[in-house]
């Protein structure tokens, strides 16, 4: 493979322009793009005017020189776009949520063991931002012993007004666990270094928008490992007056030290995002993470060239999802019986 072609199927969340910017920075070659409605594909075609609007995802599947697509399509019509792509032979990357049911989980692990293609997800609060890219490297290296405690806070801007109506059903988005706080599940199971967790409790609400009553706005979860534990909590909260879509935090715990990542903001601090505060035996740090390099992108093609699994495990990506989605089903197991 010289040069990896790629096409965008389903631009329904505007994360696709992330996915799409991560491959591209990486060397990947968009050729086109399928999207039934026209207000996004000239919105897309704006962003990306040399692709191509292709009329149907048939032409797509059956062109054997791409190699991957990539989709951010309703949550809920992931998993069988992807299914169909990687039984057509090609690798894919969707947004998360993956899927939105367990059932949908079970089909694409089936499919992607029976294709041997690559099935993976942009976490992007990991592997978009550069100061948790940096964590890694510091947990990896000893910087704070063994991690025993991960803090991952997810908080979103709901921007009410924009969001279109398959965001506010249940049944499209998936619940605000198995979406947003797949994130932090990924997260997790990363600084831990652990191919599996136990959700120990999770619940949702809906506290601020009651006109809306199957859009979960707030998410807690519980989990360990056996030797580390977490807690995750997800909102659709972030006040007006924020400079950014929400203040994305991680704390993790370690044996000799500790780390705080600052993703988006520093309240009232420093300016700009990917602030690290590193504590341990030698002292305490500020590390400026904005100019860290974001491998993803670079990984995962070269994963799709040499069929290898270094940009993300296959087991992470999927253990990840499951762990959302379990938690997911535990929470509204809970607010039902409230």
């Amino acid at each position: 493979m010289t040069e990896l072609r790629f096409a965008a199927v389903g631009l329904n969340h505007n994360h696709i322009y992330g996915q799409v910017n991560c491959l591209l920075r990486a060397g990947a070659k968009l050729v086109g793009f399928h999207e039934r409605d026209d207000a996004l594909a000239a919105e897309f075609t704006a962003a990306y005017g040399d692709a191509p609007r292709i009329a149907t995802l048939e032409q797509i599947l059956e062109d054997e020189s791409i190699g991957l697509i990539t989709s951010a399509a309703v949550s809920s019509q992931r998993a069988e776009l992807a299914i169909s792509a990687m039984r057509h032979g090609k690798d894919v990357l969707v947004d998360k949520p993956g899927m939105t049911s367990i059932d949908q989980l079970a089909k694409v692990r089936r499919a992607q063991a029976e294709t041997g293609r690559i099935f993976s997800i942009l976490y992007s609060e990991h592997f978009e931002s550069p100061a948790t890219v940096k964590a890694g490297e510091l947990v990896a290296a000893g910087a704070i012993g063994e991690v025993v405690h991960l803090v991952g806070l997810g908080p979103h801007r709901l921007r009410k007004e924009t969001r279109p109506d398959w965001f506010f059903r249940r049944s499209d988005y998936g619940g605000i666990l198995a979406d947003i706080a797949s994130h932090q599940c990924e997260q997790f199971l990363f600084f831990t270094q652990a191919s599996d967790a136990t959700i120990l409790s999770a619940s949702v609400g809906n506290r601020s928008v009651p006109d809306a009553p199957e859009l979960q706005d707030t998410g807690n979860v519980h989990l360990s490992t056996g030797r580390a534990t977490g807690m995750i909590h997800v909102n659709w909260l972030t006040p007006d007056g924020m400079p950014t879509w929400g203040d994305g935090r991680l704390f993790i715990v370690g044996t000799t030290g500790t780390i705080e990542v600052r993703k988006t903001v520093d309240l009232a601090g420093r300016a700009g995002g990917n602030h690290l505060l590193l504590a341990n035996r030698k002292g305490v740090e500020h590390i400026d993470c904005a100019d860290i390099e974001l491998p993803f992108g670079r990984q995962l093609i070269a994963d799709i060239r040499d069929r290898t699994e270094t940009a993300m495990p296959q087991d992470r990506c999927f253990k990840a999802m499951e762990l959302a989605l379990q938690a997911q089903a535990i929470a509204e197991r809970t607010e039902e019986k409230s």
